[in-house]
């Protein structure tokens, strides 16, 4: 039968980690239907690839993008980089299973519209999400804050066994409504006071479950960050359950270095532990306006303020000098408020890049004034900052850690992979050009060098243009 779609003479990236190789692509339907030479292959749409290399659609692994796939379900800050499913939830904050409520710390207030666009139960997201039609795919992780906003009054405590046992009830039937996992955020005020034993007990509700993981934004990642790493080896190995780091890094100057102890701890566990690692590719974070993150970070970037919108784009130093207040002051000042941090070390960066157990994740936060410019530059900015022109890593290697690694790791066992039979999610890219345009000072700026994104065999993006095809759905864990 005549085709849909026809990709012509493309250098194939298949996302296993193997060389490229040239081949034509069949589209049937939703589907991947033939890879190869197909010199009489016909279709109703016929794509020349020449000097373009196909790979599997990139997965953004960590987002915040439970609302925004909602409220802004074009979604171009993801299309335009090649992405085509994201997963949300992490960081502890979920937009389900989730009774919204005034007042909630952070990190609460860094996703917009927590207020009025969360859901009671996974079921009632994934509506939402079916009737938004995202242009992206949608993977959900279940939140610990988010739990403990549901079962507790005050979060600046440990949980007692009723709210345990709560909680853990809420859990057990946000995975059997196809969620994929359990996050933490651990180094923020909505969940800094649980201690290990009340996130060993939830994350032993995973082991009712197949094809789940525990992701986890670690206690500390400055001055306590091995001692945050091995408690988060200790949780996950405890409860017997896969472990994913979330945006591993080593912040602040004097804590430079660390990732070689962090790595070797890592390597040592994953003798016996299921232990993998997503990363950024910037060396300033982003999140909640918080003393201890900018006590670590030389400079502050201040990107919103409810008290004092003028005040976005400035810096911290410059904004305490001119009200003559200490750092601190001007934070309490500021909140409720988000920044950019600068404070990371290259080296590390590189060192975590490079492991072959990391996968790419954004962390980006949609729906800020000024966002961070990985919302808009991550995937473009690996492969042509730290692929083409730094050689840090290959192109296949880097495909995939976007690809078929985290679709493994998350349990997309038809995405992530090209071959006949997977769902016709992908990406074509100009490997010669392709770069990252956002920038701090300009940090939402359409990346270059995407050409074409299918999502669910639906062309998204034809020729760096969105097409308004929104072909994206919630992916319940099978």
């Amino acid at each position: 039968m005549q085709a849909d779609i026809l990709i012509r003479g493309a250098e194939v990236i298949d996302g296993t980690g193997r060389t490229a190789f040239h081949a034509d692509i069949e589209v049937i339907g939703a589907e991947i239907t033939r890879v190869g030479q197909m010199p009489q292959a016909q279709a109703r749409h016929v794509i020349d690839a020449t000097g373009l290399t196909a790979a599997p659609g990139f997965i953004d692994v960590h987002t915040h993008d439970d609302w925004a796939v909602i409220e802004d379900p074009a979604l171009a800050c993801k299309i335009t980089q090649g992405v085509t499913t994201v997963v949300v939830g992490n960081c502890g904050i979920s937009a389900a299973p989730f009774a919204p409520r005034e007042n909630l710390p952070a990190p609460f207030g860094i996703v917009p519209r927590v207020d009025t666009l969360s859901a009671p139960t996974v079921t009632d997201y994934a509506r939402r999400v079916t009737e938004a039609a995202p242009a992206v795919n949608v993977r959900l992780l279940v939140g610990h804050s988010t739990l403990r906003a549901n079962a507790m009054k005050d979060l600046d405590c440990p949980a007692t066994p009723s709210d345990i046992e709560t909680m853990a009830r809420q859990l057990d039937h946000a995975l059997t409504e196809g969620a994929a996992g359990f996050s933490t955020g651990l180094d923020y005020p909505a969940a800094s006071a649980a201690p290990m034993d009340e996130v060993v007990t939830l994350a032993r509700v995973l082991a009712r479950h197949e094809n789940v993981l525990y992701t986890t934004h670690i206690r500390d990642e400055a001055d306590h960050v091995i001692d945050a790493v091995r408690e988060a080896l200790s949780t996950a190995k405890t409860a017997d359950v896969p472990l994913l780091l979330s945006h591993h890094k080593t912040c602040g100057t004097r804590n430079f270095g660390k990732s070689k102890t962090t790595l070797a701890m890592i390597d040592t566990a994953r003798t016996d532990q299921d232990v993998a690692m997503d990363v950024y590719p910037y060396t300033a974070s982003s999140s909640a306006l918080l003393p201890h993150f900018a006590e670590a970070a030389p400079e502050v970037l201040i990107i919103w303020s409810t008290p004092h919108p003028d005040m976005a784009g400035r810096m911290l130093d410059d904004i305490a000098a001119e009200w003559g207040l200490t750092r601190n002051e001007a934070i309490a000042r500021l909140t409720p408020a988000a920044a950019v941090y600068f404070d990371m070390d290259d080296a590390d960066l590189d060192r975590i890049l490079q492991h072959p157990a990391t996968m790419i994740g954004s962390d980006g936060i949609p729906g800020t004034p000024k966002p961070h410019p990985r919302l808009w530059g991550t995937f473009p900015r690996v492969l042509g900052h730290y692929v083409r022109d730094r050689a840090l890593l290959t192109l296949p290697q880097a495909i995939h850690k976007m690809t078929g690694l985290s679709a493994a790791r998350f349990g997309l066992k038809t995405r992530g992979i090209i071959k006949p039979g997977m769902h016709a999610d992908l990406t074509l890219f100009d490997p010669a050009t392709i770069i990252d345009r956002a920038d701090f000072d300009h940090s939402e700026e359409v990346s270059h060098g995407i050409t074409h994104v299918l999502v669910g065999g639906q062309i998204t993006l034809q020729n760096g243009v969105q097409t308004g095809h929104r072909n994206g759905r919630f992916l319940h864990r099978a």
